[in-house]
C-alpha cells in the first residue's frame, strides 16, 4: 500500500508509513500518511527563494497563460482523479463538482488575468486624484505582489477544488503556495499535485504540499505572507489567534462552515412552480456530497401553513435517493468521508433531534447498496421538523456536517427573516419567491448576515447554478460565524494577495511609476502619427494634438438626420434657451465622432480595430460656433501574447482622449481601446 508523500523543496518526501487512510466506501486502507517530519524551514525558504523568483520573472499575462495551460492539462487527465475520488465517498456528479469545478475555476482565472490585468507586475488601481491647485501634485493607488508566501489550509470535502480555487488567484498574483489538505482525503490532493508536478508548467517553488500536520510552519510566517483556512469555525478561531500571526500581522482569511438557510416566500403555494423548485433545491443540497458542503442548506424556513406539505414532498423525494457504493450507476449519494465524520454527524444529530420531529431518516428503509459497504461511512439522509424554532437554540447553533437538515415553521415573513438571522452569519442563503416585493423586502434585511444570496424563481431556475455553487466571478465567504472572509469574486481574489499602496507625486512621476499615462504628465509628440507605430514601437506618452474644428448648425442637423436623434436640446431653440444650458448644443456623440475625425489616421496601418470605449464622460456642452480639438495619448499597453489567424502578433492599446474647446476647457474625456499589430 502506498505512502502518501509531501512535495517540499521541489522533491517528494516520505517513505515510512504513518496514519492509515481508509476508503469511505468499504473501510479498506487506501494509503498511509508518511511519518517523517517535514523541514518547514526548507519549505518556506524554497517558496521565498525559487518560488518568488520564478513567479515574478513572469507578469500577470504570462501567469494567466500558464494557468490556462495547466487547467487544460488537468482536464485532459481528469479520469485519473475520478478513479481516486470514489474512495472519498463521492459519486460521479460529486466528483464533477470537485474536479471539473476546480479546473473550471482555473480556466476562469486565466481569463480574468488575461482580460483584467496588465502586462507587468503592477496594477494601477486608480483613480488619480489631484492634490494641488496647479495640477503638479497628485495621488493614486497601486497594487503589487506582496513578496510573501501563501499558506492554504483546506477542508476534507473538496480535495481538488479546495486547492485549485485558492491556488489560481494566488498564482496569478505572483505568490508561491504551500498547501495543507485535510488528512482524511489528502491522497486525492496528492494525486492532483503529482499531475501538476509532472506537467512542468509551473515555475519551481510555486506549489508545495504538506501531508500531515503543519508543525512549526505558522511560527515561520512573516507580515508579507497570507494564511487562508477552510473548515470548522472552532478551528478557524484557534488559528486566527496564533501568537505569531498576531505579532506579524499576517492576513488571515477564514471560510467556515455555517448554518445556511433556504426560505420559502409567503407568496408561494403548493400549486406554484416555485414550491417544487424549493423542495428540489433542499433535497439536492442535503444529498450532494452527502451534505458535506460548507454551503449546504441546514435550516429550511417555511410558512406555518405549508410546513406539512413541504415535509411530505421532501420525504417523498428523499425516499427516492439511492445511497451506496458510488461506483454503482444507480447510486445518487455516497458515504461520508470517514468513520470519524460518521460518528461526528451522529452525535450532532442526537443534539438536533431533541424536542423535534423526525420526518425522514435511517428508520425509513435505509440500506446502502454495494457488496462491500458494511464498513463504509454511510449515513441516511435525515430531515427534522422544528415547529417552534424561535425557542429552540440547537437548530441555530449545532451543525451536523452531513445529509441533515431541519424544517422550521414561521408565522409571518418578519419572523422568517429573524430566523435567518439566528444563524449569526452564513456563507449563502436562498429565497424562493415569485413576488419581487418579497425579494425587495428580504434582501436588505438578510444581506448583512450572508455572503451570497440566491433569489430563485421559475425564471432564474432555467439557468441557475443552485444554492450551493460558489462561482469564480462571485464572492465566496460570509460574515460572523461563516468566518468573515472572502474568496473568489473575480479579480477581488487576486487583489487579496497583492499589496495596496498609495502613491503621491507629480503626474509625470506617477506615470513613470504606474506604467501608464496620467493626465498632466509630460507627453512625447513627433511628426509620426501614433497610429503609424506598431505595438512594440509605441511608448506610453506618445501623443498627438489635433487641428481644430468649429461646430456648425449644419453639423447638428446632419448628425440628427443620420442618427435619428432629434432631442429638443439640439433642435428646439426656445426650449434650449429655457434650459440650464441657455442654448442649443451639439449631440455628445457628434462630439465623439468629430474628435475621431480629428485624430484618426485613415490609411491602413498597425491599428487594426477599435473595440470599445471606457470612462466616457461629456464634461461640458458644445454649442454652435464652439471650436474643438482633441489630444490622443498612448495610455496603456497590454501584451496578451496572442496572434491572429495569419500568425501576426498583436496587443491591446488604451488611448487617452481629451476633447477641449476654444477656451482650453475639457468637454469630453474617454479611453479608446484598440488592437495594434506587432511588427513581427
Amino acid at each position: 500500500m502506498q505512502t502518501i508523500q509531501s512535495y517540499i523543496g521541489g522533491r517528494w518526501i516520505g517513505e515510512a508509513a504513518g496514519q492509515e487512510l481508509l476508503s469511505a466506501v468499504n473501510g479498506k486502507v487506501v494509503g498511509f500518511t508518511h511519518s517523517e517530519a517535514i523541514d518547514f524551514g526548507e519549505a518556506v525558504s524554497h517558496a521565498r527563494g525559487d518560488g518568488l523568483r520564478g513567479l515574478l520573472a513572469l507578469d500577470f499575462q504570462q501567469r494567466a497563460a500558464r494557468l490556462k495551460a495547466l487547467a487544460k492539462y488537468l482536464a485532459e487527465r481528469k479520469e485519473e482523479l475520478y478513479a481516486i475520488s470514489a474512495h472519498t465517498g463521492a459519486t460521479r456528479s460529486d466528483s464533477w463538482i470537485d474536479i471539473e469545478g476546480g479546473t473550471g475555476t482555473m480556466f476562469a482565472y486565466a481569463s480574468i488575468g488575461a482580460n483584467e490585468f496588465p502586462s507587468g507586475n503592477l496594477v494601477h488601481e486608480g483613480p488619480v486624484v489631484g492634490l494641488g491647485k496647479q495640477g503638479k501634485f497628485a495621488g493614486t493607488h497601486i497594487l503589487v505582489p506582496r513578496g510573501g508566501v501563501a499558506l492554504h489550509i483546506n477542508a476534507f470535502n473538496f480535495p481538488v477544488w479546495g486547492l485549485l480555487e485558492k491556488f489560481a488567484p494566488t498564482f496569478l498574483a505572483g505568490m508561491p503556495c504551500i498547501v495543507k489538505p485535510a488528512t482524511a482525503t489528502s491522497y486525492l490532493t496528492a494525486a492532483l499535485v503529482r499531475l501538476i508536478d509532472a506537467s512542468g508548467i509551473l515555475p519551481a517553488g510555486s506549489l508545495q504540499l504538506i501531508i500531515g500536520g503543519t508543525g512549526d510552519l505558522l511560527d515561520r510566517l512573516q507580515g508579507q505572507d497570507v494564511v487562508t483556512f477552510t473548515g470548522s469555525a472552532d478551528t478557524a478561531a484557534k488559528l486566527r489567534v496564533h501568537p505569531n500571526l498576531i505579532r506579524q500581522s499576517v492576513p488571515f482569511n477564514a471560510e467556515a462552515d455555517s448554518l445556511n438557510c433556504a426560505i420559502l416566500g409567503p407568496d408561494v403555494s403548493p400549486d406554484d412552480e416555485e414550491f417544487d423548485l424549493f423542495v428540489k433545491e433542499v433535497a439536492r443540497e442535503m444529498t450532494t456530497k452527502a451534505g458535506q458542503k460548507c454551503t449546504a442548506i441546514r435550516r429550511v424556513i417555511v410558512p406555518q401553513t405549508h410546513i406539512d406539505a413541504v415535509a411530505e414532498r421532501l420525504k417523498a423525494r428523499l425516499a427516492k435517493v439511492i445511497v451506496g457504493d458510488p461506483s454503482l450507476d444507480n447510486v445518487r449519494m455516497g458515504p461520508l468521508a470517514s468513520k470519524a465524520q460518521q460518528k461526528d454527524v451522529a452525535e450532532k444529530l442526537a443534539l438536533l433531534a431533541r424536542g423535534n420531529e423526525l420526518v425522514f431518516g435511517e428508520r425509513d428503509g435505509f440500506q446502502p447498496l454495494g457488496d462491500s459497504v458494511a464498513n463504509g461511512a454511510f449515513f441516511a439522509p435525515t430531515l427534522l421538523l422544528c415547529r417552534d424554532p424561535m425557542n429552540n437554540d440547537a437548530v441555530h447553533d449545532v451543525e451536523a456536517f452531513g445529509p441533515v437538515s431541519t424544517l422550521m415553521a414561521y408565522d409571518d415573513f418578519d419572523a422568517a427573516l429573524a430566523l435567518a438571522a439566528r444563524g449569526r452569519g452564513s456563507l449563502v442563503g436562498t429565497l424562493v419567491t415569485h413576488d419581487p416585493q418579497v425579494a425587495a423586502k428580504a434582501i436588505p434585511v438578510i444581506a448583512g448576515l450572508h455572503g451570497r444570496i440566491l433569489i430563485l424563481d421559475r425564471e432564474a431556475a432555467v439557468e441557475s447554478t443552485g444554492h450551493g455553487s460558489p462561482l469564480p466571478q462571485l464572492k465566496h465567504g460570509g460574515p460572523g460565524r461563516a468566518g468573515g472572509g472572502e474568496e473568489l469574486g473575480g479579480s477581488r481574489a487576486v487583489k487579496h494577495y497583492l499589496q495596496r499602496a498609495a502613491l503621491q507625486g507629480s503626474p509625470t512621476m506617477l506615470a513613470a511609476a504606474v506604467g501608464e499615462h496620467v493626465r498632466g504628465a509630460a507627453v512625447r509628440e513627433s511628426a509620426i502619427h501614433p497610429f503609424r507605430h506598431h505595438f512594440e514601437e509605441l511608448q506610453i506618452g506618445d501623443s498627438l494634438l489635433t487641428h481644430r474644428r468649429t461646430v456648425t448648425e449644419a453639423d447638428i442637423v446632419n448628425f440628427g438626420g443620420l442618427s435619428g436623434d432629434y432631442f429638443y436640446m439640439h433642435f428646439d431653440e426656445i426650449a434650449a434657451k429655457e434650459s440650464s444650458f441657455g442654448k442649443r448644443i451639439a449631440h455628445g456623440y457628434f462630439v465623439l465622432s468629430a474628435a475621431a475625425g480629428l485624430f484618426v489616421s485613415p490609411a491602413p496601418g498597425p491599428v487594426l480595430a477599435n473595440y470599445g470605449l471606457d470612462t466616457l464622460r461629456f464634461v461640458k456642452p458644445v454649442g454652435i460656433g464652439d471650436t474643438i480639438r482633441a489630444r490622443l495619448t498612448c495610455k496603456r499597453k497590454i501584451d496578451h501574447n496572442k496572434k491572429d489567424v495569419n500568425g501576426l502578433g498583436q496587443g491591446v492599446v488604451a488611448w487617452d482622449v481629451e476633447v477641449s474647446n476654444q477656451h482650453g476647457e475639457l468637454v469630453a474625456s474617454y479611453d479608446i481601446l484598440t488592437l495594434v499589430a506587432k511588427r513581427s
